[in-house]
């Protein structure tokens, strides 16, 4: 009648990995904090934990019980709250995440989300973007000008897109 917990800090960038090889060993609690801020390099990441656990159920067999549609709201309001910025790779909620500038991918993202995420960012409260810039290709410029107001085809896409490569 004996909780096994595990608790790991991130010196080694291992928090995450070792957190859930310790469910996979056993331990029925999981100690972690939100954008995993702690001593020194900081905890598992709350938020990396409780998607592993879900995006890998099948294999790690466990159910955390967390609101996963809180998780963005939450991260945000932790950074404001301890002035602690989140960085913009940060797996899960940075704000690149789900942030797809190469044109393949983004061309993979507008054809089927799945090819490039394995989790929806709109479950979490995020959003997928697809930014512009050096890396994109047509579809997504295409795309972007249709957002806008602006539908273009043929040439006028093809001249738009040259000056914006530019």
């Amino acid at each position: 009648q004996v909780t096994l917990s595990v608790h790991c800090h991130d010196d080694l960038g291992l928090a995450v990995a070792n957190t859930l090889a310790g469910v996979g060993a056993g331990a029925t609690q999981v100690e972690c904090t939100v954008n995993g801020l702690g001593e020194r390099a900081g905890n598992a990441a709350l938020e990396e934990v409780v998607m592993a656990l879900r995006v890998r159920a099948d294999a790690l067999g466990c159910e955390t019980g967390v609101d996963v549609g809180e998780i963005g709201r939450v991260s945000q309001l932790v950074s404001e709250l301890t002035g602690y910025s989140v960085q913009r790779n940060k797996a899960i909620v940075g704000a690149s995440a789900f942030a797809h500038e190469a044109g393949i991918h983004q061309d993979g993202m507008l054809k089927d989300a799945s090819t490039y995420q394995i989790m929806d960012p709109r479950e979490l409260g995020l959003m997928m973007t697809l930014p512009l810039g050096k890396h994109s290709g047509r579809h997504a410029f295409r795309r972007a000008c249709e957002d806008a107001g602006i539908p273009l085809a043929g040439i006028d896409l093809t001249a738009a897109f040259q000056r914006f490569k530019g």
